[in-house]
Parts: C-alpha cells; structure tokens; sequence
C-alpha cells in the first residue's frame, strides 16, 4: 500500500495547516499544533471536530479570515485531485 500524501498549504507560529484530497463536506481545513489537532469550515470558521489552544486558536481564525477565498480555491483543487499551493503564513 502506498503512503498518503497530506498538503501543507501554510505554516505559522508552529501552527501546520493542511487539506486532504477527498475530504468530506462542508469545505473545511486540519490546523494542527503541537499535540492538538483541529477541523476548521471555511464559511464560517466554526471549529467542526478537536480542539486548538486559545492563542493558537486566534492565529488561525485571523490568518483564516484574511485568506478565505484562497482556502476555497484551495478545497476546489483538492476535490478535483490537483495540485494545491502555499498560502502566505500570518506575520
């Protein structure tokens, strides 16, 4: 069996941003850090699943508000199995 290939699209004050190629509905994004893991809607920034510290938490939903449209184009990609890209890191 092969590996699974999981897109980083984003890195962040030790925050890892991903998108799994057929992930399920709604358009959503994996935010990980540290031992924390969490699953994050785009339309609405509701965390779906997990849980992330408060700061860590308040660093992704800013960064997540400034790049939403990226996001969605981003799950598009995804959905159709093709390359994803970087998004800017919050500074």
């Amino acid at each position: 069996m092969g590996t699974l290939f999981i897109p980083t699209i984003c890195r962040f004050y030790g925050i890892v941003v991903q998108m799994y190629f057929d992930d399920h509905n709604p358009p959503h994004f994996h935010a990980i850090y540290e031992e924390h893991r969490a699953v994050i809607a785009i339309q609405d920034f509701n965390m779906l699943e997990g849980d992330l510290p408060s700061r860590a938490m308040g660093l992704v939903m800013e960064w997540s508000r400034a790049h939403r449209n990226e996001l969605m184009e981003e799950w598009d990609l995804a959905r159709k199995k093709q390359s994803l890209f970087s998004i800017e890191p919050l500074e």
